[in-house]
């Protein structure tokens, strides 16, 4: 018997669906108008109305433990990486288990209503207590009617630089985190660098776990730790369960070294997740003028045909103060520093933070389907240009057939008191 029906929606491509799904999955895509609605009872149904329907987004980057702490105990003044590092060293200090789980559950209700059903956290693995990594553990049970919970145990002052950092990333796998993490270029020297990319990968094969790694997230060019973890992803064969996050160094590389670099990922497997909001404000603050943009060559890895995912990285905290737990947001951003504003970048975009970053979170069988989760979003757009234009509300949001989110469409009225037209439109 079907459970629910979404009738009357449009995709990406601009076609009129009907989506039918029962137990959790899709059982039936076909021609808008196609499906009869009276199949399932009236609060079971939903006309989209023309609306855009998408697959459930994936936030693959974010640090979910230092969430909604900016401005404690001071804000970022420079805008720098660096010194957004030194606050966080302070405000973890005072790390609490209870803290961490209420500001990271209020983000993720707002990514939830955003349309997102996964979420890859990273975690700080150097603070002593680890309070942010348990923290995150039980959450990621506590919230598992509503979105998947990846944790990266991220050691974010690096595992060299304290004796006791690799201990505690050890500490944080053997408590159940899902990926190993490291920091390459925070760490003191290359050669440190270099040695904790294949601790990593050590770690990694030791636990069975896949990779994420922050890695030359500068604009310094002489930081090219990218070309040792595609490396050893390639030596390992495991590229498929390697994520480089940020690589922004790669903005700055030689154009001979940065097309290196470019085949060594295409390669080895190895994903890469760009972060428009943090990348935007933290990187080229050590120029003056011209200033460089600071993120990763995104269209030279889409020409080899690596997946790059899009992710947000910080919700108001000490690197990034803004953010509203928005995918569409984070593209928006880049759609602009990245020059992505062509018309035929837009579907380049919405493949971003649909497939591809389902594919950097490990997701089988994505999209709307036949067959694959009942799981899907609409928004308060007749398409995905628009839905970017305006940043559209999420107007359902459904896990497996189970609404999590609903906003009412929004329409305004635009009187005018010299001619006294009215004129009703929707976002």
């Amino acid at each position: 018997m079907t459970d629910r029906i979404i009738t009357n929606a449009t995709t990406c491509g601009g076609s009129s669906v009907d989506v039918a799904i029962e137990d959790g999955t899709i059982t039936r895509v076909e021609d808008g108008g196609s499906i009869d609605p009276e199949v399932v009872s009236a609060d079971r149904r939903y006309d989209a109305d023309g609306r855009l329907v998408t697959p459930p987004l994936t936030e693959p980057h974010l640090h979910l433990d230092a969430t909604l702490t900016a401005g404690e105990p001071r804000w970022n003044e420079s805008g720098t990486l660096a010194e957004g590092i030194g606050i966080w060293d302070e405000r973890k200090q005072s790390l609490e288990s209870d803290d961490v789980k209420a500001r990271a559950e209020q983000a993720i209700e707002w990514f939830v209503a955003n349309g997102v059903t996964r979420i890859r956290t990273h975690a700080d693995t150097t603070e002593h207590s680890l309070a942010g990594v348990r923290a995150l553990l039980e959450l990621r049970e506590e919230v598992s009617d509503v979105v998947d919970l990846q944790v990266v145990a991220f050691p974010q002052d690096g595992i060299f630089t304290d004796e006791t950092h690799e201990d505690l990333l050890r500490d944080s796998l053997e408590m159940g985190a899902d990926l190993v993490g490291a920091i390459p270029h925070n760490e003191h020297t290359r050669e440190d660098g270099v040695a904790s990319v294949k601790l990593a990968m050590d770690l990694a094969e030791e636990y069975d776990r896949p990779v994420d790694l922050h890695i030359d997230e500068t604009d310094d060019p002489g930081s090219r730790f990218t070309e040792v973890l595609a490396s050893e992803a390639s030596k390992r064969g495991i590229g498929d369960r390697v994520t480089a996050s940020h690589t922004t160094a790669m903005h700055s590389y030689p154009n001979s070294y940065a097309a290196k670099v470019v085949s060594l990922l295409e390669d080895s497997g190895v994903s890469v997740v760009t972060n428009p909001p943090d990348n935007s404000v933290l990187q080229g603050r050590y120029d003056d003028y011209p200033r460089r943009r600071g993120h990763t060559r995104i269209d030279e890895l889409h020409e080899a045909g690596v997946t790059v995912g899009l992710g947000h990285d910080s919700v108001m905290d000490p690197w990034y103060h803004y953010g509203c737990g928005d995918p569409i947001d984070a593209a928006f951003i880049l759609l602009h520093y990245a020059h992505m504003s062509g018309r035929s970048d837009v579907e380049t975009l919405w493949e971003m933070i649909t497939h591809a970053n389902a594919d950097v979170f490990g997701v089988d069988e994505y999209g709307l389907e036949v067959g694959n989760e009942g799981s899907l979003v609409v928004y308060d757009s007749p398409g995905p240009f628009n839905a970017l234009r305006t940043r559209a509300p999420r107007t359902l949001v459904l896990r497996e057939g189970r609404e999590i989110a609903r906003t009412e469409p929004s329409e305004t009225t635009v009187v005018r008191a010299d001619s006294e037209r009215s004129v009703d439109f929707h976002r």
